[in-house]
């Protein structure tokens, strides 16, 4: 990122970026105008300085400087991942693929680019590209939590619950035994929920009901566990301790019309 500029330039342009993310976009045009006095040519500089107008609602200007930008800087992943978010920005999402992959043959392992792509993916409904690059971020970066619930929720979108179930169970087995830290519980115990509702939908209600009375100490939203226990208890024929479970949960929340559809 500001490929080929001095010292002073290359701090210049990280402060564009910066300005970018935090919506200081007057900022970053100073800093954008200030680079290309000296380096007007300069591809990296011209894509985010357009990129910067187009949240300032200059798309037209936008646009020519993207891509100037890139042709004065075929090479660099920077402008085409700049131009991927442009065409993101107007909701053109096969364009901005198109570029995101450009900008993947050049940096292969760019996380955020890679990040990008994925949720494009799965806007487009390309499941098993999702899967892939999913697949690509855990790889890259295996001690994330999100990266292995990314690449679950992929294989679950693309209608394999059973292989989702397999990757959380592998994610959870790289735990020590007293995980989750305190700060981390919440975030957890969501986790394991949702393995838990995935194998009651991949046709294992009595595992996933084990599964839950053992994870119970892991799991903060007490509410939720209830109700997925009486879920499971009445899907498995324990009508009477269901029944019990659904008149608990309505004491709480009387308004709960799940549970008054069940009672």
């Amino acid at each position: 990122m500001g490929a080929s500029l001095p010292p002073k330039e290359a701090n210049l342009f990280k402060l564009i970026v910066k300005s970018y993310e935090t919506k200081q976009y007057k900022k970053g045009l100073k800093a954008a105008d200030t680079i290309l006095k000296k380096f007007p040519n300069h591809g990296e500089t011209l894509s985010m300085k357009g990129l910067t107008l187009n949240c300032m609602d200059r798309k037209l200007e936008a646009y020519e400087l993207v891509r100037l930008g890139l042709k004065n800087d075929l090479k660099s992943h920077v402008c085409w991942h700049v131009y991927g978010l442009l065409y993101r920005s107007d909701r053109e999402y096969r364009e901005a693929i198109k570029c995101y992959r450009n900008a993947l043959r050049i940096d292969p392992d760019n996380i955020e680019i890679l990040r990008d792509l994925s949720l494009l993916q799965a806007q487009m409904r390309d499941l098993e590209g999702f899967v892939e690059t999913r697949q690509q971020l855990l790889t890259l970066k295996p001690n994330h939590r999100m990266n292995w619930i990314g690449f679950a929720v992929a294989h679950h979108l693309n209608s394999n619950g059973s292989k989702a179930v397999d990757i959380l169970e592998a994610y959870e087995g790289t735990l020590d035994d007293d995980y989750p830290p305190e700060n981390e519980r919440c975030e957890h115990g969501e986790m394991l929920l949702y393995k838990i509702s995935l194998l009651d939908e991949c046709g294992f209600p009595e595992r996933a009901l084990e599964e839950l009375h053992k994870k119970e100490s892991k799991m903060v939203d007490k509410l939720d566990y209830k109700e997925q226990e009486a879920l499971l208890l009445l899907k498995l024929g324990c009508f009477e301790e269901g029944e019990k479970l659904f008149r608990v949960l309505l004491t709480m929340n009387p308004d709960n019309y799940r549970c008054l559809s069940k009672d």
